[in-house]
């Protein structure tokens, strides 16, 4: 791994490529298993660089619209309307396009942003949630109203920050006020209007955490600092209520193995059961998973009952190093700024503000009895994980997602390269204009097998034959769901339900497909109390063909780089027809 140039793995490049797919993957998943992605270390830097301007510009802004003195720190950093300003500063930042979904460790290079130049077009395609029931939603094309709508959240964002503060916050120790909720109530209207056309900005403004946080700003003060303790306890409690299944240890040990700052290749090679011969999560990364979970529902409780004192300052201490180690992993997908957020956030919620507690919140009772339906939902969204977007389920780690592999005939790729407003090509593309077909190719395969690492992957690549056919090998090119999303509505961070069917009938109208041309094989998340995924299987030109059902146990028994998988058939027919 060079400063400008990734790691490639060392192989008979001529001998390789005659090889079939999940042979080619196999080097692959070695090389990632002692070395994780191994971009160019500048993207290291790059990402190291942001997160850091995020931070200190973040503060500095909210600190500065506030009217304090920036030079002294400690009069300000734990003020609650500079705790304000920051949730929606970065709010601002993800709906920009510059957090989750950014750069080079999502497979964005050229450019390393989307939404805006997206968002901000006529004609892109856009994602309504529920287009045969809202009223004035339908369509995929965005128009001339969804560009202002998002110009109006941006707006009303600015608005929000540009403000002083003219609610008294003197029961917290504050002569600098609080936010006037009107500005508040603005951004929130305007988001969720836009929401209702397009989910896609909805989830990237990351509204499960930053809106939901910034309507607690309409509640007295005493309320307002319990009530965003409750909801960062409800974030902590939500991810580790959805990592209770045997997902997540393939998660912990892919994660790890692509920590930049591990470089002891001993080290990451024990994350497995058999290094190279048994790729599955050994009982090191198993225990790391399942303590990680435990530590994610205790410690929150304890700092909820702690009011002060030396066991909330280690309490603190261990949850801000919690965010840390996720942070400096650098996870693929990189939600970097929401870890900076939440050690910040944790830091003057549960540091400073520790002697606020339930007794002195006027409304203290009734923001618990709101925390616990509000953790309804995310139960919900576990049990039935079709019907909820898995950010909203707080889903974050969990390895239990939604995903989706697509196969394009070549034909199908110029269609889309042709048809699709503001498409910056594929993943590939971009890559063999940095570094060459060759060294693409090979970099390609490696996100294979960053797929292929989950449980997950098992299913989408041994559901490929049943999707493509027997000549899928030399007839179609394989790309992940994310990056057609990525490349087709300007951004991608996990979200199956992303590049699902409504994705597939978006690019269908645009493009007009031919049958066979697109083949896409959608892979829903495990229900909670259900050991079974379904899977549909999708041509672009004449719909779903088949669906069935594949056991969580058939998944993580085999190693990654198998080509098959036993499914339980639902409903066939034939893909042509």
């Amino acid at each position: 791994m060079g400063l400008l140039a990734p790691s490639i793995p060392n192989v008979n490049y001529e001998e390789w490529r005659t090889k079939n797919r999940m042979q080619r993957v196999r080097p692959m998943l070695v090389d990632w298993a002692e070395n994780g992605f191994s971009p160019p270390e500048a993207v290291y830097v790059l990402y190291i660089v942001k997160f850091v301007l995020y931070g200190f510009v973040g503060l500095l802004v909210a600190a500065a619209t506030s009217g304090f003195s920036i030079g002294h720190l400690g009069n300000w950093w734990w003020q609650p309307i500079v705790l304000q300003k920051f949730i929606i500063f970065t709010l601002l930042f993800e709906v920009l396009g510059l957090g989750c979904g950014f750069g080079p460790l999502t497979l964005r290079f050229l450019p390393p942003i989307g939404g805006p130049l997206f968002w901000l077009r006529p004609g892109t395609v856009r994602m309504p949630p529920w287009p045969n029931k809202i009223p004035g939603t339908k369509g995929s094309r965005r128009n001339l109203l969804d560009v202002a709508l998002y110009v109006g959240v941006i707006a009303s964002a600015i608005w929000a920050l540009s403000a002083h503060g003219t609610r008294s916050a003197a029961l917290l120790g504050s002569s600098a006020g609080l936010l006037t909720p009107s500005r508040i109530g603005v951004l929130s209207i305007v988001l969720v209007l836009l929401g209702l056309r397009d989910k896609t900005i909805f989830l990237a403004a990351r509204s499960e955490v930053y809106l939901l946080m910034s309507l607690t700003f309409f509640l007295s003060p005493l309320n307002f600092i319990f009530a965003l303790k409750l909801l960062m306890v409800l974030i902590w409690w939500g991810a580790a209520t959805s990592k209770l299944n045997r997902h997540f240890p393939f998660v912990v040990a892919t994660m790890e193995s692509n920590n930049p700052l591990v470089r002891i290749k001993a080290m990451k090679r024990h994350l497995y059961q058999d290094f190279p011969n048994d790729l599955r999560p050994s009982k090191l990364a198993r225990n790391l998973a399942h303590g990680g979970t435990v530590f994610e529902f205790s410690v929150p409780l304890l700092l909820l009952l702690s009011h002060g004192g030396t066991l909330t300052n280690v309490l603190v201490i261990l949850m801000v190093i919690f965010h840390l180690q996720i942070l400096v992993a650098l996870p693929m997908g990189v939600p970097l700024e929401w870890n900076v957020f939440m050690m910040y956030a944790v830091s003057v919620l549960f540091f400073h503000d520790a002697h606020y507690s339930i007794g002195a919140a006027p409304n203290g009772v009734l923001l618990l009895l709101g925390t616990f339906g509000l953790y309804g939902l995310v139960l919900l969204g576990n049990f039935f994980p079709s019907k909820f977007s898995f950010l909203l389920s707080m889903r974050y780690y969990a390895g239990n997602w939604a995903t989706s592999l697509w196969c394009f005939s070549e034909s199908g790729v110029a269609k889309l390269k042709k048809n699709i407003v503001a498409f910056p090509g594929l993943p590939s593309d971009q890559l063999e204009k940095l570094y060459g077909s060759r060294a693409a190719d090979l970099l390609t395969h490696k996100g294979y097998a960053f797929r292929a690492m989950h449980s997950h992957g098992r299913a989408l690549f041994g559901l490929i034959p049943r999707a493509a056919g027997p000549r899928h090998e030399d007839d179609y090119f394989v790309v992940d769901g994310e990056f057609v999303a990525g490349s087709s509505i300007g951004w991608n961070f996990g979200e199956g339900h992303l590049h699902n069917e409504q994705l597939v009938q978006a690019l269908q109208e645009r493009c007009d497909f031919m049958p066979g041309e697109v083949r896409a094989i959608i892979v829903e998340s495990q229900p909670m109390h259900r050991q079974l995924q379904e899977y549909r299987l999708i041509d672009a030109a004449s719909g779903e063909f088949e669906r069935g059902t594949i056991t969580v146990e058939a998944m993580c028994e085999r190693q990654p780089w198998s080509d098959e998988i036993p499914v339980t058939v639902i409903s066939q027919r034939s893909a042509e027809s």
